[in-house]
């Protein structure tokens, strides 16, 4: 467990653990989730590596249902399908707006991170290969490594839903404006770090994905109407025929007139 300078009584609450060597419990002075997160792997002796952020949680059957798949050997990363709680651990219907791949999937992952992240199990391997969390980078740390990590491995999706993530006010997620800059700047690390593995159909598609998701979620956040076309609008001169792009330009024109 790794502590990264919460103000609250973590330490007296798992006091309880400190005889059981599997647990080790770290602290950290608030240097952000990529410096923790790398803190973790550190610290890690397993071969297989899974996190759960402080307020989400793992079902009790999640290793059960994802390491034999980890018999392939082809397979570095597993993932699942997650249900969301609010504050209060009430369960939240949300529907889930990504479709899920398995096998190689750079080419999919380039336009959408469709993988929850506390669902994912992943090798050790995957680090030592492919390396850890990039610590310039304060959100989408998990897209960068995915990408990665896509580049040598295979994906397994797993429909079944084996974490709890909890929804809550203010939460770091919900910062669509620095979401969408990062993934601006990951996108563009990728293609700058590995310039022949994406077809320039898929980067263009990725672009327009990225132009068309983050006009939507200004849309909807700030209920405004300029900044959000001129977004669509790039999305289309990057990829014509992403309709995607033409659903939402109608969305949004709708709601203005």
């Amino acid at each position: 467990m790794v502590d990264d300078g919460s103000l609250d009584n973590t330490p007296e609450s798992i006091s309880r653990f400190k005889d059981d060597p599997r647990f080790r419990y770290v602290r950290t002075d608030n240097q952000g989730q990529p410096k923790a997160k790398n803190r973790g792997l550190a610290e890690s002796r397993g071969e297989f590596i899974g996190f759960c952020d402080a307020d989400d949680l793992w079902h009790r059957e999640k290793l059960k249902v994802q390491m034999p798949i980890f018999q392939n050997l082809k397979v570095g990363v597993s993932y699942t399908e997650v249900s969301y709680i609010d504050q209060f651990g009430t369960e939240i219907n949300k529907p889930q707006p990504y479709s899920r791949y398995s096998g190689n999937v750079t080419n999919q992952l380039a336009i959408k991170n469709f993988i929850p992240f506390g669902t994912a199990l992943f090798r050790r391997a995957c680090v030592e290969q492919n390396g850890s969390f990039d610590e310039d980078l304060p959100m989408g740390i998990d897209w960068d490594l995915w990408l990665r990590y896509s580049l040598d491995w295979e994906f397994k999706y797993i429909p079944e839903k084996t974490y709890i993530y909890r929804l809550w006010p203010g939460q770091m997620s919900k910062n669509y404006r620095g979401r969408y800059d990062n993934a601006s700047r990951i996108l563009t690390k990728f293609l700058k770090q590995y310039p022949n593995i994406l077809p320039e159909s898929v980067i263009s598609r990725a672009w327009a994905d990225m132009h068309v998701s983050r006009a939507m979620a200004i849309a909807n956040a700030e209920k405004t109407f300029r900044e959000p076309f001129k977004d669509i609008l790039a999305g289309l001169r990057k990829d014509y025929a992403y309709w995607p792009a033409w659903r939402s330009l109608a969305k949004l024109v709708v709601r203005k007139f």
